[in-house]
This record gives C-alpha cells, structure tokens and sequence, in this order.
C-alpha cells in the first residue's frame, strides 16, 4: 500500500500482542518500523519484531544505527503514521509534557506524521485524574487517541484499561492511513445515550444507555467528512471534534432539537435510548416518605414522545433513516415492527441479554434488518466497528 507505519511500544504487559497487529499490516504491504522503550524490552525480545517486520527494530538512541544517519530524525522523517501502543502511564506524561529522553520519545517529538496512541493500564492508573489530564492534552494537540477496554486485567482487577483487541487497532490504522470521505457533503444527525425524566427537584427515572454507540457512530460520520449534529441525554463521553453537540436533560429536549434539524438532514440515526415514559406530574419539592407506613410510593407514568417515529411521519423523500431495536426476547419480530412503524430504511436489532451485547460495555451483536426484507447478522465486534459498518451501509443507500 505504500505506507510506512511506527508502532512504538512501551513497557505494559500488552506489548506481546503487537506482534499480531505487526503481522496483520505486513500481509497488507505497509512497512512497518517498531520502536520499544527498555521496559517494553523486558516483556517481548525484539527479534520477534525484526522477524516480522523485516526491518531493524530501534531501541536505543544511543546505538549506532545502519539505516539511518541520524536515527531518530530519520525514523520520524519515513513515517505516515506512528502508533504508541501500548501506551503505559508514563509514556503518556513524558508525550504530553515533550519529554526526549530515549528513541521513542526522541521519535515523538521529532515526528510530523499522525499520531495514534492506545493507552493500556491497571484500572485506578488509567483513572487517576493527572493520566487523564494528559490524555486531554495529547486531545489537545491534535492526537487521535483510543479508549481502552473493559475486563479482567493483568493485575487481577476488573475495569478500564485492557488493550484493544489487535483487529480494532488495525482497523483505526487503516481510517488514519486511508481515510475515507464517501460521506463529504451530507449532514447526518445522530441522538445518543440516555434520556432523564424528573420525579421531584432531587430524584429522575431513566435507563442504562450511556452512549457509547452514538458516540461512535458521530466520530466515525465526521472521519468519513459529514457534517454531523449529535443531540445526547446525560453522558460522560467527550463529543468528538467538529462536532455540533447539544447536551439534553429529557426526550421532549431531544425531539424538539431533532425535529428542528430533519428538514435539513440526509440521513437521521436514533441511537439513544430514549425513556418510554416519564411522570405525569413532577413535584415542585423533593418527595418525602409516606406517613402511612405502606412503605409504597406509587408514581403515574405517561408516554414520552417517539422521537423516530415523529421524524419518520414527516420524513422528505431523501431522508435516510436508521434506528435501534435493543431488545430481550423476541428480537427480530420485534424489531420488524419498529422498522415499519417507524418508516425507517433499516434498523440495527440487538439483544441485550447476550453477553458482549448491550449497554455500558464495548462490543456489541448486532443484525440489520432492512425495509426491502434483508437480513444481515454481524459476529461480536466493538462499537466503532458497528459504526463502520452502519456507515457502510448508510453510504450504499446514499
């Protein structure tokens, strides 16, 4: 493909699984040059990197190098893209506060290329507010960073921090390396996560949504150059960059902001996990216990509106729309159901009872269902993937 890609790698138990994504970007035909810090070092000799990339693997600034005249300006000079990963808490402190003290990081700051950084730690390092500040920073100036994944860990805890799987770091290299533009002109607008309705002043009823796959589907639409509107419930995800994000508290907040935007949009996707309900009567002050002894608090619930279904009642003749069946029983009928009701082109069921399916976590199983009867059902894979797909089929249609 005639692309050269650097992996550097640092010291974090994970280091052992760059040799499948180097394997995987060789079959592809890009050149790949691997830089390891002393720590990475200790988990994985670098012969297996010489082996399969077939280039000298650099490891020391101070070694005299035979393809490069000045080893760490040369590297830097040759490369279309450098991935850090995995990328352990130090590594990161030294990247955002321009630390050279060694090859990669000497790499890094003498790089002008794209910079891809997956970080992987223990759970409570990967939250510690000063990691976290220094992935803004990173944010800040211009690097594409990967969120870790959830699971047991190394260490025995259970959590944030996992590296992800080798295929979706892959597939991120090849968006970087090659990105695809089949979306440029279109504005897509796309709803996420939660939605809260109010009990009282101090309590609110709403569902496990958190996000994570309108999320995905926004970032991965504004990479393929649409102009995208993402309207979000409650989340503690980070809109992505050229973005135009409004944050909403119910789903009356949210339709309204969506109706206003249709006529405009080429393609609308209803991901968000809207509340069917809400109460009938807010209390004007926070509810106390009651005075009976029942132990019982009984509160009327009335429907919300159907956002999608309202969208698609007044949808113009070019509008595309796609929506969520999240399902526990009878998924595919059910989601038949929503599809025609809801005038939607196709929709995406899911059940989400399945383990690696559902709410909160990272991957997801999946079906499209399309409105000419088509059926196509996706293995396990992340939420990006799943939006990658989604957009794949959003373009066809377009």
């Amino acid at each position: 493909m005639g692309k050269t890609v650097g992996i550097g790698i640092t010291g974090g138990i994970a280091a052992y699984k760059m040799a499948d994504l180097v394997s995987k970007l060789k079959k592809d035909d890009i050149d790949v040059i691997v830089l390891m810090t002393e720590g990475a070092c200790k988990f994985i000799n670098p012969l297996t990197f010489k082996t399969l990339s077939g280039r000298e693997v650099g490891t020391d600034l101070w070694t005299e190098s035979l393809e490069w005249k000045v080893q760490h300006i040369g590297i830097a000079e040759e490369l279309d893209l450098l991935v850090i990963a995995p990328a352990t808490a130090n590594f990161l402190a030294k990247m955002a506060h321009g630390l050279a003290d060694d090859l990669l990081s000497t790499v890094v700051v003498a790089n002008t290329a794209p910079v891809l950084v997956v970080p992987s730690m223990n759970t409570n390092m990967y939250n510690n507010p000063i990691v976290q500040d220094n992935i803004k920073t990173l944010k800040s100036y211009g690097y594409h960073l990967m969120d870790p994944d959830s699971g047991l860990l190394a260490c025995g805890v259970t959590g944030k921090g996992r590296l992800p799987e080798s295929d979706d770091i892959y597939q991120q290299i090849i968006t970087l390396l090659f990105p695809r533009k089949d979306l440029a002109g279109k504005k897509i607008m796309v709803n996420a996560g939660t939605t809260c309705e109010d009990i009282d002043p101090v309590r609110f009823i709403c569902n496990r949504g958190t996000g994570k796959m309108g999320f995905a589907l926004a970032r991965e639409a504004s990479q393929r150059g649409a102009e995208v509107i993402l309207v979000s419930g409650p989340s503690t995800l980070e809109a992505p960059p050229d973005v135009k994000f409004y944050s909403v508290w119910n789903a009356q907040e949210m339709c309204d902001i969506m109706l206003e935007y249709e006529p405009v949009c080429d393609v609308i996707i209803g991901a968000a996990a809207v509340g069917d309900f809400k109460i009938a009567k807010v209390a004007e002050q926070k509810m106390k216990k009651t005075d009976d002894r029942s132990g019982r608090l009984i509160l009327e619930l009335v429907e919300n509106p159907d956002i999608l279904k309202e969208l698609g009642a007044r949808k113009h003749d070019n509008l595309i729309m796609v929506g969520f069946a999240a399902e526990t029983e009878n998924v595919l009928e059910n989601a038949c159901k929503k599809l025609t009701s809801k005038n939607l082109d196709f929709i995406v069921a899911n059940d989400v009872t399945m383990e690696g399916a559902g709410f909160a976590i990272d991957t997801n199983i999946v079906t499209f269902i399309s409105k000419t009867g088509e059926v196509k059902k996706l293995p396990k894979m992340s939420k990006d993937m799943v939006a990658a797909a989604i957009l794949d089929k959003v373009a066809e249609l377009l």
